[in-house]
């Protein structure tokens, strides 16, 4: 540590000593004033409007949520992604014919089969997850 290093601590040190003696003494419990405590007033909620609201399904019917359609899946490494060309086949875990999954926000709620119309792909449903199928995959997962 150098000689000017020491004296500028020793000078900030001094200045603290001076503002901690130039500081009041904290106050002691018994002379701590209690404050006036009022008691809250709410406004009155109305038990009808809570209910009902709660019970309209119509309130979430246009919350977007995503719909995926997946034709299967299928781990490979890195060196093979890279390799990957215009023309290339990556095989899925899926067989030919099987029903493709429908997702909805990542969860499964149905399967179909693929379908063309009008030159565009779609889905036909042929199998949909009832509500205690997919609340009994969602407590495993």
């Amino acid at each position: 540590m150098s000689a000017d290093n020491g004296a500028e601590q020793d000078a900030m040190a001094a200045e603290w000593a001076a503002a901690l003696a130039e500081a009041k003494p904290t106050e002691t419990a018994s002379e701590i004033q209690p404050e006036q405590v009022a008691p809250a007033s709410f406004a009155n909620f109305s038990p009808t409007t809570a209910t009902s609201a709660g019970n309209d399904i119509n309130m979430i019917l246009d919350i977007p949520v995503q719909l995926t359609v997946e034709l299967g899946r299928t781990r490979i490494p890195i060196k093979h992604i890279l390799q990957l060309a215009q023309g290339s086949v990556v095989e899925l875990d899926a067989l030919a014919g099987e029903p493709m999954d429908v997702l909805v926000n990542g969860y499964l709620i149905a399967q179909g089969e693929v379908v063309v119309v009008n030159d565009k792909f779609g889905i036909r449903l042929t199998d949909i997850v009832t509500p205690s199928e997919r609340m009994r995959r969602l407590s495993k997962g």
